[in-house]
């Protein structure tokens, strides 16, 4: 370790289930001084679930209350109209990503010893935090390694009971704004992360004869499931995230689609 660099650690805690997390990270909780935890209640008032999640997660694995460093979440814009464009969203998250800095930067600039920032899944699956961290790293001395986690991609696999791709077959992974660039790309076998929403039967992008497997807050004592061919239980599907809007407050899904030949 370079003297005088602040030690962080990156730790994937797996989708959401204590039961989930590696050895590995285990032994890296148990290393970290303090956890810097993004907290969403100052948005509305009301108790962020993710960070009562994170809180379970420590108690289920340390000896000793954790000591956790709450850093308001900068609000991101999801406006349509100013994010219509790759640009202007490029734009959009990268503003997100400095607000975000900046408030990392605050956190361990007053806080001495080993940082653990807990990241769901894996984070090397669209996540901001190894990104924000390399940029704050230009401007302060730290020393960051990254424990790997069991992402949402292998829990959905697992929880259907199915391989990924079939025989020699490619396994593309996208976001739900991208989803439409894939099938015009002519993929055929995707896993779809980041939904605001779901829409896979429009005029513009029309996937009924496809095979869907879906997962919402996996890993979760809510855990839901569906799967079948998209214009038979796309209705589940929707209904399925309603529930765990009203019952959580929350919705964190992910889906594979495959082209039926």
């Amino acid at each position: 370790m370079v003297e005088g660099a602040k030690r962080v650690r990156v730790i994937g805690v797996g989708p959401g289930d204590p039961d989930q997390v590696t050895l590995e990270a285990v032994r890296a909780l148990r290393e970290v001084d303090y956890f810097v935890v993004t907290d969403k209640s100052g948005r509305g008032g009301m108790p962020d679930p993710l960070v009562h999640a994170r809180e379970r997660l420590l108690d289920r694995h340390l000896d000793a209350p954790p000591v956790i460093v709450r850093v308001d979440d900068p609000e991101r814009e999801r406006r349509p109209d100013r994010t219509a464009t790759q640009e202007q969203y490029d734009a959009v998250v990268a503003q997100w990503h400095e607000a975000r800095r900046a408030a990392y930067a605050e956190a361990l600039d007053g806080h001495e010893g080993v940082a653990g920032f807990l990241v769901w899944g894996d984070p090397a699956f669209y996540d901001s935090t190894i990104r924000i961290l390399d940029a704050l790293a230009e401007r302060m001395d730290l020393e960051v390694d990254v424990v790997p986690g069991i992402s949402s991609i292998q829990l959905l696999a697992a929880r259907h009971r199915i391989v990924l791709h079939e025989v020699g077959q490619a396994l593309h992974v996208t976001s739900g704004r991208r989803l439409m660039e894939a099938v015009e790309q002519h993929q055929d076998n995707v896993v779809v992360m980041l939904n605001r929403v779901i829409e896979l039967t429009s005029p513009q992008m029309d996937l009924s004869d496809w095979t869907i497997w879906w997962g919402g807050n996996l890993g979760t004592p809510h855990e839901e499931l569906v799967s079948g061919r998209v214009g038979d239980v796309l209705p589940e599907v929707d209904a399925a995230r309603e529930r765990l809007r009203e019952s959580v407050g929350w919705v964190m899904d992910i889906f594979l689609l495959r082209r039926m030949l």
